[in-house]
């Protein structure tokens, strides 16, 4: 393996690091539109005094999904990335799956931006948190679990409120960002 940069992996080493995990196409345009996501609604709010890292907010995203194909992807990736020494990065990505956005929460973090990001993306496209959950829960049908569509709107509906947070934060609705649907 090359020498990568630091602290964070820049975008060639991003394009390295898929590249070497043999990250599908389909999945680098997915890390590549939640990590823009990420980023637009950091900027927004470190305008509003949040103090964000937009670099680790990058890198995050754009490797929260390097081992998609693996079982835990997120904690795969995320040994991988503290084995090279991107503890704040791995930090983010081994809890994206699964990690609870608090709508009472005062201190936004760049974990919260990824996973919100990573719920408001699908594919490589910002669709919003609606269409995105109900993307979510006919997938889930497959498996025939029959609590997880309650689970799925539950995590939704504390997303939403998360959401709402910060728009208030920001002064506007997230698709009303500068090129959040571009």
């Amino acid at each position: 393996m090359r020498q990568l940069t630091k602290p964070y992996p820049t975008y060639d080493d991003c394009c390295y690091l898929w590249e070497y995990y043999n990250t599908p196409p389909h999945v680098i345009r997915h890390c590549k539109a939640v990590s823009r996501t990420a980023v637009l609604i950091g900027e927004q709010l470190n305008r509003h005094g949040c103090g964000l890292d937009l670099r680790l907010l990058e890198a995050a995203g754009l490797l929260h999904d390097m081992m998609r194909l693996e079982e835990d992807h997120g904690g795969r990736a995320a040994e991988e990335l503290r084995r090279m020494g991107y503890d704040s990065v791995a930090d983010a990505i081994a809890v994206h799956m699964k990690y609870p956005l608090d709508p009472e929460k005062t201190t936004i973090t760049e974990t919260d931006l990824l996973c919100l990001a990573d719920r408001l993306v699908k594919e490589d496209k910002y669709v919003g948190l609606e269409n995105r959950m109900e993307y979510i829960i006919e997938k889930s049908r497959q498996y025939n679990d029959p609590g997880a569509e309650d689970r799925i709107r539950t995590s939704f509906r504390r997303t939403e409120t998360f959401q709402k947070n910060i728009e208030r934060i920001i002064g506007k609705k997230l698709e009303d960002i500068e090129h959040m649907r571009n």
